[in-house]
């Protein structure tokens, strides 16, 4: 099925969030909406393989692009079915050949991600024989979807205390994925790509959130040669994407941005003459770091 374009954010989705009493400074009595935490357990064919704290929204696509992400879902392993149970909460991905992770399961990082991510112990094996490939970046695309990002719909905007990666292609968003944790919101980038047999070469993935050694292993997974952040970096992060050769951008906020990885993609054609600075107002999707 072809997907239809732009896939984005419905922050009035009622299960998403929840309204909560309390007292603002004044003591005054205040209502706001909070985000949603529920856990969704995922198994592979027979096998549990994680329970992933999520707002709840496209479990499907979460399960598929985490098990891709973690290297347990091949090129070559055919799905078969991937089924939901909102009751029990859980999603079943079947492929057509049976897998056992019982000693990959043993061994887990716990990474820097907000929500405490999860990837095992030899995270980097996935990544032996990745080739990125040589596409092209302009900057004058970089400031288009900063610009389009932050203006987007979002549940951010309305309670906070979550993370956003969107899938680009040039100066268009395609995908505009949330959840309470970065590495969540960019598996389900990666299992709308895989459900969809959407191609990477020519992508662009934005995140709200840090640029960890995380955010970069998913991306560089997913075969997409270019990350970029309103936020700032992690040493091991840049390390790995220079490894990769993957274009690293952070940074982004208004006129300015700064590449730590992957130059050699970067084509400066805007004219920052005509690039209007980030009024601080306008300062909403990923400000902290």
């Amino acid at each position: 099925m072809t997907p239809t374009y732009p896939l984005l954010p419905d922050p009035t989705l009622p299960r998403l969030t929840r309204a909560v009493r309390g007292l603002d400074q004044t003591g005054a009595e205040i209502e706001i909406a909070v985000v949603e935490e529920r856990p969704l357990t995922i198994y592979l064919n027979s096998q549990e393989i994680v329970t992933a704290m999520t707002i709840g929204d496209y479990p499907e696509y979460l399960a598929l692009g985490f098990l891709r992400n973690q290297g347990m879902l091949r090129d070559d392993d055919v799905v078969t079915g991937v089924d939901y149970d909102e009751d029990v909460e859980t999603v079943v991905v079947r492929t057509a050949t049976q897998s056992n992770y019982e000693e990959k399961l043993k061994k887990k990082t716990r990474t820097s991600g907000c929500a405490v991510g999860t990837v095992f112990g030899d995270m980097m094996e996935g990544l032996e024989g990745v080739t990125l490939p040589q596409a092209e970046i302009r900057t004058s695309w970089l400031y288009a979807l900063a610009r389009s990002i932050n203006t987007l719909p979002s549940l951010y905007l309305s309670a906070g205390a979550i993370h956003g990666t969107v899938l680009c292609q040039q100066d268009r968003v395609l995908v505009y994925m949330e959840d309470v944790g970065r590495h969540n919101a960019v598996d389900k980038v990666a299992g709308f790509m895989l459900r969809h047999d959407v191609p990477a070469a020519d992508k662009i993935l934005y995140t709200t959130g840090r640029l960890t050694s995380e955010m970069v292993i998913k991306t560089a997974m997913m075969g997409i040669p270019v990350l970029a952040s309103r936020s700032g970096f992690t040493a091991w992060g840049v390390e790995i994407a220079q490894q990769l050769g993957l274009t690293l951008i952070g940074r982004m906020r208004g006129q300015r941005f700064v590449c730590l990885s992957g130059e050699g993609r970067l084509i400066r054609d805007a004219d920052l003459a005509h690039i209007p600075d980030e009024d601080r107002r306008h300062r909403r999707k990923g400000a902290e770091e």
